[in-house]
């Protein structure tokens, strides 16, 4: 692109805020142009984000009425929201009439919950809360980059973390017609998932060394799994999902088990994952099991088959923070904008982390 698109953080304070600014100093088509966050306007950036002072000197964090003011009339803007659930959706809509006077070329990537239904009803039903700008819901897809080619809205609503690792673990196995349109799964996620403010279950002393299980069938992405796993495979898949808090920061990996509907070599399984992920750059399907320190901190995601002939097990792990989050939602926002879906997000995991 013959100049930079100007990106803006809704939400920058908090962990997925941070990712996406880390993300963003060093895209090659991308610029900061705005760090929002009311509770932080004024500060410096790096008083929160001590690890960002090189890439960001001086750049400090803005209250949401005062962003519009860094950008030119008729500027391209990549708008990345990191607001709550709940919040997101009324701050966007706000945004978008503000850009919309500015006549600003505008394209939005919301990691929270607000547009991953296209039924306000079933959001309603989920969250327990009005949508905030229900008007816009028709503007957004849901999906993971990974099982949607080609989509027909200007906005992206990123699928969550546990939600991502899930889908492309299950998807292709769905696609496949080899099991029944059932599945378990267990996940681990790291303290990040929780964000920055403190939680009694994400509190390092109740954390470290410890794991335990939260909201066994009954978490609130269940439905969400399911909705995504039937629009993308086509089969409507029965979820059983189990989520557990692990003694680490970031990470999440994924199991997940199925029946057979006949018995499968391990071979024709990976085969199944290795020709539906042939042309994703960050889905590799690994021999063996596959291990959080080999993406943490990357985009990437690893999965890994086993199976005794009857059950099939997959193995999926991801950074809750990068692929789940801040960089699912950059490599969606280069789409957005014709780029190379890698542009920005080829570092690799750091490895002893």
């Amino acid at each position: 692109m013959s100049s930079p698109v100007q990106a803006v953080v809704l939400g920058a304070s908090g962990y997925v805020g941070g990712e996406l600014l880390r993300l963003i100093a060093s895209h090659p088509n991308f610029r900061l142009a705005a760090a929002v966050s009311d509770s932080a306007a004024g500060q410096p950036i790096a008083e929160t984000f001590g690890h960002l002072s090189q890439v960001l000197p001086g750049a400090s964090f803005v209250a949401r009425d005062e962003w519009l003011e860094t950008i030119a009339d008729g500027s391209d803007v990549a708008l990345f929201s990191a607001a709550p659930h709940g919040a997101s959706a009324e701050h966007i809509a706000t945004a978008l009439r503000a850009a919309d006077q500015k006549q600003l070329t505008i394209r939005v990537v919301d990691s929270s919950a607000d547009f991953r239904y296209t039924d306000l009803a079933a959001w309603k039903s989920i969250y327990g809360e009005e949508h905030g700008a229900p008007q816009l819901l028709s503007q957004f897809t849901c999906a993971v980059p990974e099982h949607a080619d080609k989509i027909s809205t200007p906005h992206v609503g990123h699928p969550g973390c546990f939600a991502t690792a899930c889908l492309l673990a299950a998807v292709p196995l769905m696609q496949s017609g080899l099991t029944e349109a059932e599945i378990f799964v267990s996940g681990v996620t790291g303290s990040t998932g929780s964000g920055r403010s403190p939680q009694a279950g994400t509190h390092h002393p109740e954390r470290n060394s410890n794991l335990y299980a939260y909201k066994p069938l009954a978490h609130r992405h269940s439905p969400e799994m399911a909705g995504l796993a039937m629009a993308a495979s086509g089969r409507k898949t029965a979820v059983h999902f189990v989520p557990h808090s692990g003694p680490f920061a970031r990470g999440i990996h994924i199991t997940l088990q199925a029946r057979l509907k006949t018995a499968a070599s391990e071979e024709q399984l990976r085969d199944v994952y290795v020709k539906a992920y042939a042309s994703a750059p960050f889905v590799e399907i690994v021999a063996g099991t596959p291990k959080l320190k080999n993406v943490v901190a990357s985009n990437m995601c690893h999965i890994g088959v086993a199976t005794d002939g009857e059950t099939v097990v997959v193995m999926s792990v991801i950074d809750n923070l990068v692929k789940g989050a801040a960089g699912g939602a950059v490599q969606w926002m280069n789409r957005l904008w014709g780029l190379p879906e890698t542009a920005g997000l080829m570092a690799p995991a750091p490895g002893w982390t």
